[in-house]
């Protein structure tokens, strides 16, 4: 049956337009962990194949510079929610983190949830009548801070964990989510709900919010996917994978994992069922995809041989560099100017919130997004010149307490334990290989001004010497 309601769909990278009759619907795709040049897209040299994907930035539009809120999931996830900095919401590590007391700093204290006064996506679009589906991973806190908590009407799957506490097959262990059959995989089953919601609704709009837990760790093959990658490995006749160190860990530099792959596969196939769905009931029409991620692709570790590699971006998840922020996205939908077109401006995670409120001509205030429907439309461009990040905490990805800001071209990453700064040129290093900090040494105070003003106007707190540290 069509539907008279436009859908948005939020998938990494693409957004799609409304009807301007019709309040649209949202569907928005989040894949955990997802990097930049795990989508064959962004990246004519992955291992990974993701043709659906791939059919949807050329039905809409690709943003080549599209970056998280933070490098690890729960901040990103927050800023999404909201469209505010993770600063403001004092959420500035995953939930509930792992600051180490034998270390030289520690991570300021932060929120193990979202705060109930926090005004989400969600609660914002039911003032309107909306209806709002959240299926996945949710990570923003426990009981009393679960999605039906803030603003969902349903909540499928979404708890306290990050990662999925019985891995991809049934039985889940998902307190949110009953088992399915044996052998079933979570990536389908999350799947399968978000079109019996599509199926269910009625000429209400709605939000669906579809946030995979994969391809978070475990890494665990899609059986189905898994035979086709593997011979793929195969074929790559590869003696030893080559790394490239980064501080006191290990930066991965070529995509080979085929369990991995198969988990990407599986995902894609999953996004495709999606938009089949919304064609076939024709709520396409009138229907926004968003397609992101939280953080960049999980390529560096204190040991060898993590998951994925991100191509020619330094370093990976936990990171301030831009393997570790730099993320896919995608926006496809009816409207949309010039559909398969790349997009070059900088945009983050907080803009969804004020760019959806805008699609469905719902007052609000943008906080700390800007609005992409202009750019969508061909009318205009993101009137943002500044970008800024903070993760003050120690990751298991060899990170160590560090902020970082980019203003246009310059980018500058900052550490804390040895009051260290580093400066890159983006538009001439994109793989930020050369420290510049010595050569523009003007540029880097002035950065390092900015920063730190930015941090404070917006609550950012910064880690402490740690005072029972003892130097080995």
């Amino acid at each position: 049956m069509i539907k008279k309601n436009l859908v948005l769909i939020l998938f990494t990278g693409v957004i799609l337009f409304s009807c301007k009759d019709d309040p649209p619907n949202f569907v928005f795709i989040l894949v955990d962990d997802l990097g930049w040049a795990d989508v064959k897209c962004n990246n004519s040299e992955s291992f990974y194949e993701t043709p659906n994907i791939d059919r949807l930035a050329q039905r809409g539009i690709r943003f080549s510079q599209a970056y998280s809120a933070n490098p690890v999931c729960s901040p990103t996830r927050a800023a999404i929610m909201t469209g505010k900095h993770p600063n403001r919401v004092n959420i500035t590590d995953w939930i509930p983190g792992n600051d180490r007391k034998d270390r030289l700093l520690l991570g300021p204290q932060d929120r193990h949830e979202l705060a109930l006064e926090e005004l989400t996506i969600a609660e914002k679009l039911k003032e309107k009548g909306y209806k709002t589906y959240f299926v996945g991973k949710w990570h923003l806190g426990d009981e009393g801070f679960f999605p039906e908590d803030q603003g969902f009407d349903v909540n499928l799957g979404g708890h306290h964990r990050g990662s999925p506490p019985g891995g991809y097959y049934s039985p889940y262990k998902n307190p949110k989510l009953t088992d399915g059959p044996e052998g079933e995989y979570l990536t389908d089953r999350l799947t399968d709900e978000s079109i019996k919601f599509i199926d269910q609704s009625s000429d209400d709009p709605f939000l669906l919010c579809l946030a995979f837990y994969t391809v978070h760790t475990p890494i665990e093959a899609a059986k189905k996917h898994i035979e086709k990658y593997n011979l793929k490995r195969r074929d790559l006749t590869v003696e030893e994978v080559p790394h490239r160190k980064e501080g006191d860990g290990w930066t991965k530099l070529l995509q080979e994992n085929a369990e991995y792959a198969s988990m990407v596969a599986a995902m894609d196939e999953n996004v495709g069922r999606i938009a089949d769905k919304l064609e076939e009931t024709g709520l396409s029409k009138n229907t926004w995809i968003i397609f992101t991620s939280d953080n960049g692709g999980l390529s560096t570790l204190y040991r060898q041989n993590a998951p994925t590699s991100n191509g020619h971006l330094r370093a990976g998840k936990g990171w301030c560099y831009e393997g570790g922020i730099r993320v896919p996205l995608i926006i496809s939908g009816p409207g949309i100017v010039g559909p398969g077109r790349l997009a070059a401006e900088p945009v983050v995670s907080m803009d969804y919130f004020t760019t959806i409120l805008s699609i469905a001509g719902i007052d609000h205030n943008p906080n700390d997004g800007q609005n992409l429907l202009p750019l969508l439309k061909g009318e205009g461009t993101v009137n943002r010149d500044e970008l800024f990040w903070h993760f003050p905490h120690y990751h298991g990805s060899a990170w160590k307490p560090g902020s970082a800001l980019r203003k246009g071209d310059w980018k500058m990453v900052y550490f804390y334990e040895d009051d260290r700064s580093e400066l890159f040129n983006l538009a001439d290093d994109p793989g930020e290989k050369h420290d510049l900090s010595d050569i523009y040494t003007e540029k880097a105070g002035e950065m390092k001004k900015i920063l730190e003003s930015r941090l404070a106007e917006s609550g950012g707190k910064l880690p402490i010497p740690n005072p029972d540290y003892i130097t080995q």
